[in-house]
């Protein structure tokens, strides 16, 4: 019974501390694909950029999210993200946001927030459909038309998604130790 209680009390901690995910979402592509070759972004300064511009020693780790400008859940996240951007590129895999909005939104956002890592804007949402995220929920004509469900992969340097976190909810989004701890999952099977 002792053995009960603990592995009761030791399971009642882990779901009070938010360290286990809400449902998972299985969007986009999958882990072992290679991403969209047409992989064409401008960042927060509009300059464009391509997979090459910044992807890392090892990888990248990019984050997309629905809005800098107008979603809470994507302002609380982009700013918990900094927290891990510099751990992350020094293990060779720098973090990058993207979502629809435009630079000089996403310039506003990083200077008021003091954000360092890189943050893209998919004009048209040409990249957020070629990895087919796009949150049908929103129709044409309507604010948020574009907006990708939230995902963040981890992309090792050729292109291949080595890891995937997404949850079912776009108000969930998944905590910044599972991004730490996917990427040390994919260093740990290179």
């Amino acid at each position: 019974m002792r053995g009960v209680s603990k592995w009761g009390f030791l399971l009642a901690a882990i779901l009070f501390s938010g360290a286990v995910a809400a449902e998972s979402l299985d969007i986009g592509p999958k882990v072992g694909a290679r991403i969209p070759e047409q992989f064409v972004v401008s960042d927060q300064a509009a300059v464009v950029r391509a997979f090459s511009d910044i992807v890392g020693e090892k990888g990248v780790v990019i984050a997309f999210v629905r809005s800098a400008a107008w979603c809470p859940y994507c302002q609380a996240q982009l700013k918990d993200l900094q927290l891990i951007a510099g751990s992350l590129a020094g293990k060779g895999f720098p973090l990058v946001s993207i979502s629809y909005d435009a630079p000089d939104v996403l310039a506003k956002f990083a200077a008021k927030h003091d954000i360092k890592y890189t943050m893209l804007s998919d004009k048209g949402s040409v990249l957020i459909d070629a990895f087919n995220i796009r949150d049908p929920q929103y129709k044409e004509g309507t604010f948020a038309y574009g907006v990708p469900k939230p995902v963040i992969f981890v992309i090792d340097k050729s292109g291949i998604v080595r890891a995937k976190l997404a949850e079912e909810s776009y108000k969930t989004r998944p905590q910044i130790a599972s991004i730490a701890a996917a990427v040390d999952g994919v260093l740990a099977n290179r």
